[in-house]
């Protein structure tokens, strides 16, 4: 009795302990790549905010006006497997244009290319390959989810497809701030001194009991700092008035002054 409690107690720890041995899903795993590899996979991953939302356009294609519908990995207007459907808007007739269970997804710096292929087969075009949606995703900061847009239907190659274009901050590149290492400096020490200030304002105002200027942290320092500086400053930059060096004279630059002529007319003979 002993071994068998032993042995129930054991099993009912082993599956205590492993009950939940399931890895996290993705959240885009209805989304079947062409391909599976991570990368693609965390592509998918990112665009996960697009999930169950539909997005519609009209065109009008000569007399005839169709209403395309997409969806990110989710039936678009409902209809099991597609990922982008079209619609004649006067026979209501829905076309399967990509499969989002035969998809592929691209991405680029502030873009994303999601591909779904294996649509319905064309009847006349493209040899009766099968039609092809290729959802151009790209960068705008303004918006959340941009309207979708028809650009073209390529009919005219062997592998034809359909562009559609949408516009989205979810594919943005994340801005990252850098700060220089001054910059770092100079935001550190506008701090300090922003602390130095406003703690020995207080500390003279409330503890010490200062009225005035006497409330600056000390004051009596910063006021012979200010006043070595002036004499500092007014020493090398400012000019004074010196007296003039002897110039040199030469002769004759100058008249003599002229000594008084003597006058001997009086020792001639009358």
């Amino acid at each position: 009795m002993k071994v068998l409690s032993c042995v129930v107690g054991l099993g009912l720890l082993v599956m205590l302990c492993g009950g939940d041995t399931s890895t996290d899903k993705s959240p885009t795993e209805k989304c079947e790549l062409l391909h599976e590899n991570k990368s693609e996979r965390k592509i998918l991953d990112e665009l996960a905010p697009l999930l169950n939302k539909n997005f519609s356009v009209m065109k009008k294609e000569n007399e005839e006006s169709y209403t395309y519908v997409f969806q990110f990995c989710g039936d678009a207007d409902g209809v099991p497997g597609a990922g982008v459907v079209q619609i004649n808007d006067k026979t209501k007739a829905k076309t399967i244009v990509g499969r989002y269970n035969s998809t592929k997804a691209i991405k680029g710096s502030d873009w994303v290319m999601l591909i779904y292929e294996n649509g319905a087969k064309y009847n006349s075009h493209c040899n009766g390959a099968n039609r092809k949606a290729i959802v151009m995703i790209s960068c705008d900061r303004s918006t959340d989810t941009g309207p979708l847009d028809v650009v073209l239907e390529d009919r005219e190659r062997v592998e034809c497809f359909y562009l559609f274009e949408m516009d989205t901050n979810i594919v943005c590149p994340v801005i990252e701030s850098k700060l220089s290492a001054g910059s770092i400096i100079l935001i550190v020490g506008v701090c300090l001194v922003a602390a130095y200030l406003i703690g020995g304002f207080l500390y003279q105002r409330l503890i010490v009991g200062a009225k005035g200027m006497d409330q600056i942290p000390h004051y009596a320092f910063w006021a012979e700092i200010g006043n070595l500086a002036a004499d500092g400053c007014d020493f090398v930059c400012r000019s004074k008035n010196r007296e003039e060096p002897n110039a040199y004279r030469g002769v004759g630059s100058e008249p003599a002054d002229e000594e008084p002529e003597e006058r001997d007319d009086h020792l001639l003979p009358m």
